[in-house]
């Protein structure tokens, strides 16, 4: 941290032009929730300043203290030096409107089913209050099954993890928006240690990424667990596993929805005896499937 950037910098302005231009000089990874270094500068200075990030404009010619600023330059740095993506710098994500807690023991959110939950998974679910109980594998966080609760009022919600540590942190968001009596949170290797039961809806954001891809992931995604990320050689580890299995936890006509990332192809070739109903998201038809109870082997 240089002190001629202290000396120099007044304004939230300033310290936002000085972070993107650091940001975009050290070639710094995104994705984690934000497309650019103008984006996560300005979401780590605002949320460090905990300031509402849609008022950003409000705020750009505001004086900052010098110990805002000192905070701050610390923030950019680790940023540049670690490699440390602005959510676990932050312990904080967004996804959707939806903010949740995060550290290192969980992947960041960023699924593209939070979209789809967002919207009712219209027309495919034709009545949100219908929905009773739905399933949540490979929970993480916890963010797509409180999204579920939240969206689905009547519906019960099992969040599966084989992981303790990323339990720990989705309990965490759990309590904080106050579903502790209609999410359980459940250790299970997918769906080894659930009771027999039926649901309404299955959603999976899976581990997905390819053996090559994890081979070249860049710094910032080394700090995500890797048991989050890694899929196998192509990507479809815990997806043929959560295939073979899910017709016998969804209720006639129910739904399972599971993320793939950029494995289309792969997955088409896997199941081509299933019917799969490729679903539109912002980055395409290519990243999330549906499958209906009847469809599944």
């Amino acid at each position: 941290m240089s002190i001629d950037a202290q000396a120099n910098l007044r304004t939230l302005r300033d310290v936002l032009r000085y972070a993107t231009t650091r940001f975009n000089e050290a070639r710094l990874s995104f994705g984690h929730g934000q497309a650019d270094a103008f984006d996560e500068a300005a979401f780590i200075i605002m949320r460090t300043l905990q300031l509402p990030l849609e008022r950003l404009d409000t705020f750009l010619d505001a004086y900052l203290t010098h110990a805002e600023i000192n905070t701050l330059l610390q923030m950019i740095d680790r940023r540049v030096k670690q490699r440390i993506p602005a959510a676990y710098l932050l312990r904080e994500s967004w996804l959707q409107g939806y903010r949740f807690y995060v550290d290192e023991r969980v992947i960041i959110p960023r699924s593209f089913i939070g979209e789809l939950l967002k919207e009712g998974l219209e027309p495919w679910v034709k009545d949100p209050s219908a929905v009773t109980h739905v399933l949540d594998l490979c929970t993480g966080s916890g963010c797509l099954a409180i999204m579920a609760a939240d969206l689905f009022p009547n519906a019960q919600v099992d969040a599966v993890d084989i992981s303790k540590e990323a339990l720990a942190v989705a309990r965490i968001n759990v309590d904080e928006y106050g579903f502790s009596d209609r999410i359980a949170l459940i250790e299970s290797d997918l769906f080894g240690a659930l009771p027999a039961k039926r649901y309404d809806l299955i959603i999976s954001n899976p581990p997905y990424v390819t053996a090559p891809s994890m081979a070249r992931l860049p710094r910032e995604y080394q700090h995500e667990p890797r048991m989050a990320l890694d899929g196998g050689e192509d990507g479809l580890d815990l997806v043929r596993r959560l295939m073979r299995q899910a017709r016998g936890y969804l209720k006639r006509s129910g739904l399972l929805v599971v993320e793939v990332g950029d494995g289309r192809p792969q997955t088409e070739a896997a199941f081509r005896d299933i019917p799969l109903t490729w679903l539109t998201t912002s980055a395409g038809d290519d990243m999330v499937f549906l499958a209906r109870q009847e469809e599944l082997p």
